[in-house]
């Protein structure tokens, strides 16, 4: 708890004396678990997600915001530390003011590759989807906006701005299980994802970005849903420390590596540029072996749905139908069974902002940062394989 209570007095302390920002404005691309709105705006006012109602967001906002969490996500705690408001979903604005902080164009359900990838290998995902390219379509209207009829107009915000390309590849991975695609045929598809994902950073890169946040994937194996459907009676299948499935953590540890070894690339061919990788995983692996120190008592339960071990049931969803939800979320370390909860949001935030789990440093990417300085901590980057 002590942990907790440091955490949010360091993120509300970057709040309360309200020092420079240290970029001038953020931009995020990735999925629900960095979506802060822009998912009920694709699909409209009949979204049926519950993401769009209560008890979604019941926590910290006490209101639905899209986001699919109790309350806030990991983006959130990053941008309040910055010294920026929180992220505003592209598809909630209309003109440049909108942006003066940069937009959001994560949305909830989104993968890297379009769904003509997936159709040519025997998988229809419907044509609904929104993926990579989408979103960087939308963040090159955006620049219309802000710099109309000259994007080299747009050089010096983008050297001041702070690119999240992420995370994003997990839907990729995830429709098609829920779906019992055979996981082999899955696997297949990550060097083509981290293709995506690394094309990605090439075009943001030649409009102008200087520092980009890749995050990588969550340990998988550690997800309520996934514990649930992939359900074992053989000892070996689980992390005696964890308890959570092995192969899939395994599978996530394939993917961010594969992922760092595309980022050492990208920055010998671009030097000048700050390429920073974020290892969400390593950050959340800290809630599953040592959850005490979050404050959180039941780190593989989802906190609203329904069923018994793990939360969670093939019948009874968060939002849907006669779902249950918690007394106190924050001893939860998922919220629905996919998503994390504010507090497992919290944690990752702060190994990411106080290290050791970003690779350069956060802190280190700018001069005029010193409520990140303080934020930071000295201990060193933990590399995948020595988790």
């Amino acid at each position: 708890m002590l942990v907790v209570a440091a955490a949010a007095a360091l993120v509300g302390a970057a709040a309360a004396t309200a020092p420079p920002p240290c970029y001038a404005r953020v931009f995020s691309f990735g999925d629900s678990l960095a979506d802060t709105g822009n998912h009920r705006f694709v699909y409209g006012p009949n979204d049926t997600d519950p993401a769009v109602r209560l008890p979604y967001g019941e926590t910290f906002f006490h209101r639905a915001t899209g986001r699919f969490s109790n309350g806030r996500i990991v983006l959130d705690f990053v941008a309040n530390a910055l010294g920026l408001p929180f992220v505003r979903p592209y598809l909630s604005g209309r003109r440049a003011e909108d942006f003066a902080s940069g937009a959001n164009f994560a949305v909830g359900g989104a993968t890297a590759l379009a769904p003509d990838f997936f159709r040519d290998r025997g998988f229809d995902m419907g044509d609904d989807v929104v993926h990579l390219d989408m979103e960087m379509g939308w963040f090159r209207d955006m620049l219309g906006l802000l710099c109309p009829g000259d994007l080299a107009g747009c050089s010096d915000m983008m050297n001041q701005s702070l690119f999240f390309v992420g995370e994003i590849g997990g839907n990729d991975y995830n429709i098609p299980l829920t779906s019992r695609v055979p996981f082999e045929t899955i696997r297949v598809f990550t060097p083509s994802v981290i293709a995506k994902i690394s094309s990605t950073i090439n075009e943001l890169i030649g409009i102008g970005a200087k520092t980009l946040v890749v995050p990588g994937n969550l340990p998988i194996g550690c997800i309520p849903e996934y514990l649930t459907m992939f359900k074992s009676d053989k000892h070996e299948d689980y992390e005696p420390q964890t308890g959570c499935l092995r192969w899939m953590n395994e599978f996530s540890q394939y993917h961010n590596k594969l992922l760092m070894n595309e980022l050492v690339k990208l920055r010998k061919l671009y030097p000048g540029v700050t390429i920073i990788y974020a290892d969400y995983y390593g950050a959340a692996m800290e809630i599953f072996l040592s959850p005490e120190q979050y404050g959180i008592e039941y780190p593989l339960v989802a906190c609203c749905g329904g069923g018994e071990h793990y939360g969670v049931s093939p019948t009874t969803k968060c939002g849907y139908g006669e779902y249950t939800v918690c007394d106190n979320p924050e001893k939860y370390g998922s919220w629905d069974g996919f998503h994390p909860s504010e507090a497992a949001y919290r944690a990752i935030a702060m190994g990411l902002l106080r290290g050791p789990y970003t690779q350069p440093p956060i802190a280190s990417t700018t001069g005029s940062c010193p409520q990140l300085e303080e934020l930071d901590s000295s201990a060193e980057y933990r590399p995948l394989n020595n988790l």
